[in-house]
């Protein structure tokens, strides 16, 4: 069974970005992959500003990432760019961290004006980090994404969902193709 690890990387505790992760989550799940789902902002704030990878949170999330056969990486846009506290983690990783791994970029944000930012600002550190497959990421609009009431899952406007749905399904695919041969030899 693949095995996927997704990084959200918003710092609020009432995260669009969070609840969407969730949501992905669950979808990933339905396609037969073992799924864990890490908030950064849960991890130690000591640990992450002194770049200290020996913290037991944080060695738990670089050693998930060592053993994913993809990560989903999702975060909010702030001025153009990926969450200060997703940086904070991805410094922290050592160089190749993604080699081998199939990954997903997903940014949130409040504008289409922020689009960009999955491939200007966040797809190089992914790269930089080795990832041996980027697949191409998808862009969510925050007014698209209502958490429930009880914030167990979200509600996608269709628009939404009919074009980020084929893009997580397409990892998920890609994800799996690359198992298959690992797991054969």
């Amino acid at each position: 069974m693949p095995t996927l690890l997704i990084l959200s990387g918003s710092p609020s505790a009432t995260s669009r970005t969070a609840a969407l992760s969730e949501h992905l989550a669950q979808r990933l799940r339905g396609h037969g992959h073992l799924v864990t789902a890490v908030r950064v902002r849960d991890l130690p704030a000591d640990a992450l500003l002194s770049a200290d990878a020996t913290d037991p949170a944080v060695a738990a999330v670089v050693a998930g990432i060592a053993e994913a056969d993809g990560v989903v990486v999702a975060s909010p846009v702030y001025k153009a760019a990926y969450s200060g506290v997703l940086k904070t983690l991805l410094d922290l990783l050592p160089q190749f961290a993604l080699a081998g791994k199939v990954v997903l970029p997903v940014v949130t944000g409040g504008s289409p004006a922020h689009v960009l930012a999955i491939d200007y600002a966040l797809r190089p550190v992914l790269s930089s980090l080795g990832a041996d497959h980027i697949v191409p990421g998808w862009f969510v609009l925050d007014q698209h994404i209502e958490p429930n009431p009880d914030r167990s899952d979200v509600t996608l406007d269709p628009r939404a969902a009919e074009a980020l749905y084929p893009v997580v399904d397409a990892f998920s695919a890609a994800v799996s193709a690359r198992r298959v041969p690992a797991t054969a030899a």
